[in-house]
């Protein structure tokens, strides 16, 4: 489980590491002071979310992901779909928390859902715990038999109801006496489903502990090596694509991309398979570092298109009143991929005839190609 780290400062590596090392400056320089940052932050949001979903070896699609986070889907949503938008909710959680939550162990036991786990141990425990004493309600309803005269065949149910939890109880305590005696079981996890013997939370320290030595080395070969160090060790089953999301959350607490979290599967998804799941640790490394070059040239080039469109669509709405709710569309076509007629007609508070009316005015294009369900973006 220990992960045995290679010679950080090899030369093959430094090429790959300048490279990227100057692509991510720029790309955060600019990233910060853009007119079009925070569309450009919440698009890729979705993109490396579906991006994600691509480096796993699933298909899901970036219109589908956009709907499905409105509530607004148009068939029932895939276990892939499901998956992404867990990704996306991630991601918007480490975009709102503080540098370098994620990468520690509260953070860590957050992200991975311990909360969860504890709060439902407590509503079972809550649940299993013994009730009132019933022969007290007995006496009293027998009591109160006079003065109601249904009082009888009520007290007649509570005493059956009464009984029947009193065997359950017994039976309750049969099996915990046995299951003690018994070999325990991961909790919350079947045998059947999963390894009993793959340890999660000793796999996460074994991970958490190449943080040291990543952070003696320049931000995106630690980064790198943190990625590396994850997929050799697979600290989380269900949730493995975690780890290129803290990629973007380690260089956000090192200091190097500091206006958003890095969507380092959009440049992972460039890299082959060949080189990314390679035998040999450099080849790995250096194809990681290529990832995040790739990513920030795919970031320069996505904010200088959204510029593009904006100034653009600015351009068709110079003339218009003051009141108009184009402005308000340009601002939502440029913080989503795709939009649709009830996504607009919710967001801006028109009537879908009058979203069909801005989308026209604008001049948006249409991207899905159907005949239902049409989406409208900016290339």
């Amino acid at each position: 489980m220990r992960y045995e780290t290679p010679d950080p400062l090899h030369p093959t590596l430094l090429p790959a590491l300048i490279a990227a090392e100057d692509a991510l400056a720029r790309l955060d320089e600019r990233a910060a002071r853009h007119a079009v940052a925070e569309g450009f932050r919440e698009r890729g949001q979705f993109f490396d979310a579906a991006a994600a979903l691509w480096v796993a070896g699933e298909l899901v699609h970036v219109e589908d992901l956009v709907l499905h986070d409105s509530h607004m889907d148009a068939r029932a949503p895939s276990h892939e779909l499901t998956i992404a938008h867990a990704v996306l909710r991630t991601r918007r959680r480490l975009e709102l928390a503080e540098a370098g939550w994620a990468l520690s162990a509260a953070g860590l036991g957050v992200l991975r859902g311990e909360q969860g786990s504890a709060a439902a141990s407590d509503a079972l425990a809550e649940i299993s715990a013994p009730g009132a004493d019933t022969d007290e309600a007995e006496s009293r309803e027998a009591e109160d038999a006079d003065e109601n005269p249904l009082a009888s065949e009520f007290a007649e149910l509570d005493a059956a109801i009464a009984r029947s939890e009193r065997l359950l109880d017994i039976h309750v305590s049969a099996v915990a006496s046995v299951t003690q005696t018994a070999k325990p079981e991961p909790e919350g996890q079947l045998g059947l489903l999963f390894d009993e013997e793959w340890d999660e939370a000793a796999r996460l320290d074994a991970w958490r502990a190449v943080l040291p030595l990543a952070d003696q080395l320049p931000a995106p070969l630690g980064a790198a090596i943190l990625f590396d160090a994850w997929e050799r060790i697979e600290p989380l089953r269900r949730q493995h694509w975690l780890g290129s999301l803290l990629v973007g959350a380690y260089l956000r607490f090192r200091g190097k991309v500091v206006s958003h979290v890095l969507a380092f599967n959009m440049g992972l998804k460039t890299i082959r398979h060949e080189r990314r799941r390679s035998k040999d640790r450099l080849t790995r490394l250096d194809a990681f570092l290529e990832a995040m070059s790739m990513t920030a040239d795919v970031g320069m080039k996505e904010l200088d298109r959204l510029s593009l469109a904006k100034t653009q669509m600015e351009m068709r709405i110079r003339d218009r009143r003051s009141n108009s709710n184009l402005p308000g569309l340009i601002d939502l076509v440029l913080s989503r991929p795709i939009v649709s007629t009830a996504l607009i007609s919710r967001q801006l508070g028109v009537t879908p005839r009058g979203a069909l009316n801005l989308v026209r005015e604008l001049g948006l294009r249409e991207m899905t190609g159907r005949g239902r369900y049409r989406g409208w973006g900016v290339l």
